[in-house]
């Protein structure tokens, strides 16, 4: 049986229509029931199946059958970790998420210990890092500072590469104005292709590559455990003036 096509029907574009469940507050409604439908089953499963084994199997069999059903409560949980590296955190970020006011560390960001749950199924989990990402990204943002700020800490020598480069950038700025070198496009071009051979052998010799991939690693585990975790709570929308 065919269906005919509704001339009233109204096809609205993805970004609007999720624009509008998180305006109006349904992200968090269908987080939170996906988390209650998955704790319910599991909890009525595990009953049934105890009961059922405690009266009509022998202990060893009941036994087995409680071990094989955490087994694969563990396999469910590891798959849904495992699922997080293909997931893309940075598909959805716009430049209207960086130019929001930063979220609170500690009511927004981290929240309370009540915050924080387990994905219950892989699409849980996307969804809460690809919303959680658009909302804490400045967060994220300011960690990775803070990591690569403790990764040049920690090597030394990476932190006066960082800064040789930069000095030598600000030195070529500061040649370049004083010797007029606006008016002499080749020399100009020449000197930058050298500079900027330069600047690669200084962070090359000096391992800044490796304070950079440290930084990332960390940030990245960090942005996709928290943001997997993290609860989908109500964004505090603003307050409309009441007419006069």
């Amino acid at each position: 049986m065919a269906f005919s096509a509704n001339p009233l029907a109204l096809s609205v574009p993805d970004p609007t229509f999720e624009s509008w469940l998180r305006d109006s507050g349904y992200l968090e409604v269908l987080d939170q029931r996906t988390s209650d439908l998955h704790r319910i089953s599991t909890t009525t499963t595990a009953t049934a199946t105890s009961s059922n084994s405690a009266t009509a199997d022998p202990p060893s069999v009941a036994a087995a059958v409680s071990s094989g059903f955490f087994l694969l409560n563990v396999l469910n949980h590891i798959g849904i970790l495992l699922s997080l590296i293909t997931i893309n955190p940075f598909s959805k970020l716009t430049n209207e998420d960086f130019a929001r006011d930063t979220p609170p560390w500690t009511l927004g960001f981290v929240g309370s210990f009540d915050s924080y749950s387990f994905p219950s199924s892989r699409s849980q989990a996307r969804m809460r890092v690809t919303e959680n990402n658009k909302r804490y990204c400045r967060n994220y943002f300011t960690l990775f500072i803070v990591f690569f700020a403790c990764s040049l800490y920690q090597i030394p020598i990476a932190l006066a590469g960082l800064v040789s480069s930069l000095a030598l950038w600000d030195l070529f700025a500061y040649c370049s104005k004083r010797w007029g070198l606006d008016n002499h496009p080749v020399t100009r071009e020449c000197l930058l292709r050298l500079l900027q051979c330069a600047t690669a052998v200084v962070i090359f010799v000096c391992n800044v590559q490796t304070a950079i991939i440290y930084a990332l690693a960390v940030s990245y585990a960090v942005v996709m455990l928290h943001a997997s975790f993290r609860k989908l709570t109500p964004i505090k929308q603003p307050t409309k003036g009441k007419p006069k």
